[in-house]
């Protein structure tokens, strides 16, 4: 697939930079948890006693924000990669930090604090191993009643009397004590059944089964006969499982699934078609309910439309075609626009049976998806005859079309 042309997003949205407050306001946290303040203020007779409670107070409105910033970024249409970057990373900081508080102050064993940052590391990975191959893992409930427990734990952590607490009796006197710990206990439960939670997910994608590893192995060995360098590449015919997958009940189920999914997010779509000819639109409009989520789809089959309906530059026509990354992430971007949506996908390419040109043999077929954050294509190469190579298309789109929908919706969720 082509590297996407650079698309310029606005970066400080309302939502960033309620992110971004978010870890600046950490240092603040630190300052009131650790440091001798109280003593600074001697007119305050009661500051040491309420100490543990503005920290906490300021724990409990950072964490809370990271709710806020989710809200404004969907409700604003205004999901960005800074956004989808900064916002895990604030979570991860204010944890972090106040773990290593806790250790600091003698209240909390390392080895805690060891389990929910190594869960964190390793999630982390697995979900960018499985960006790369453009997969979406969503965030099970496991991921946020985690998130959940964990602010609680630290929260009551922090409010509990700071001496250690050394002998079995003192144990079973501190109710307060043995509350924190019940939820702490629960929290790091929920830490390890959440991480174990994305290898199941993604066992196919890391290799741990016999079927992903021929799978893995059968790709290799297509994308080496065929010259390409991944994307969806085919051979000449199609096989059982692609017949199947574009039956009229296969793709029904599929466009049900987006329409699910948009619902869910809240988010409004839209369509810009060269080569099926308003196919991906028909299929998703076909779906009763769709006018809830689909506002439209437009047909542009010739360049000219697509200069005009679409504003997809003239020289980008010229110079790569009308099959180019470039061109099917400038119809999306101008459907989205055009159309007024949150997300919008696009695909142009060449059905067959004629039309092909060297490089882009009948079969090839670019596809695009744009929201209010980010532009990206990918390329597709399909076998059979033109009607199949429409019909994958379409299947490929609202594949396409699904997993960015849910990204959105998971975009920064752990």
């Amino acid at each position: 697939m082509a590297a996407p042309n650079p698309t310029h997003e606005k970066l400080w949205t309302p939502a960033n930079i309620v992110t971004l407050l978010r870890i600046c306001g950490v240092p603040l946290f630190v300052i009131a948890i650790i440091s001798p303040w109280p003593a600074w203020l001697p007119v305050w007779a009661d500051a040491e006693v309420w100490k543990s409670w503005i920290a906490a107070g300021i724990f409990i409105l950072l964490a809370a924000t990271d709710g806020l910033d989710g809200y404004l970024a969907r409700s604003r249409g205004e999901v960005t990669n800074l956004g989808k970057f900064m916002d895990p990373l604030a979570d991860k900081i204010l944890v972090a930090a106040a773990l290593l508080a806790l250790i600091e102050l003698g209240v909390l064993p390392s080895w805690v604090a060891l389990v929910i940052l190594c869960r964190e590391f390793i999630v982390s990975g697995i979900r960018m191993v499985a960006a790369s191959q453009g997969v979406v893992i969503a965030a099970s409930w496991y991921g946020k009643a985690k998130t959940v427990t964990q602010i609680i734990a630290i929260v009551l952590f922090i409010i509990k009397d700071s001496t250690p607490v050394t002998t079995f009796s003192e144990v079973l006197s501190n109710h307060l004590y043995l509350i924190s710990w019940a939820v702490m206990f629960v929290a790091l439960v929920l830490t390890i059944i959440s991480m174990l939670d994305y290898f199941v997910k993604a066992r196919e994608i890391l290799g741990f089964t016999k079927s992903a590893r021929r799978a893995r192995k059968q790709a290799e060995r297509e994308s080496a006969a065929s010259g390409e360098p991944g994307g969806c590449s085919g051979s000449e015919s199609l096989t059982a499982g692609q017949m199947a997958s574009i039956e009229p009940a296969a793709l029904e189920t599929l466009a049900a699934e987006v329409l699910d999914a948009a619902k869910a997010a809240g988010l409004t779509v839209g369509t810009a078609e060269s080569c099926t000819g308003g196919l991906i639109a028909a299929t998703l409009t076909a779906i009763p309910g769709s006018s809830e989520s689909v506002a439209g789809g437009i047909v542009s089959y010739s360049n000219e439309v697509k200069q005009a309906e679409l504003g997809v530059k003239r020289e980008t026509l010229d110079l790569v075609g009308a099959v180019s990354s470039q061109t099917a992430e400038q119809m999306a971007v101008g459907a989205r626009a055009k159309l007024g949506v949150d997300i919008a996908v696009s695909v142009t390419g060449i059905a067959g049976p004629g039309g092909a040109a060297p490089g882009k043999p009948v079969g090839t077929v670019w596809i695009g998806l744009a929201n209010a954050g980010i532009t990206v294509s990918k390329l597709c190469r399909f076998p059979g005859d033109r009607e199949q190579v429409r019909m994958l298309t379409v299947r490929a789109a609202l594949e396409f079309l699904r997993d960015g929908i849910e990204g959105l919706e998971e975009a920064g969720a752990s």
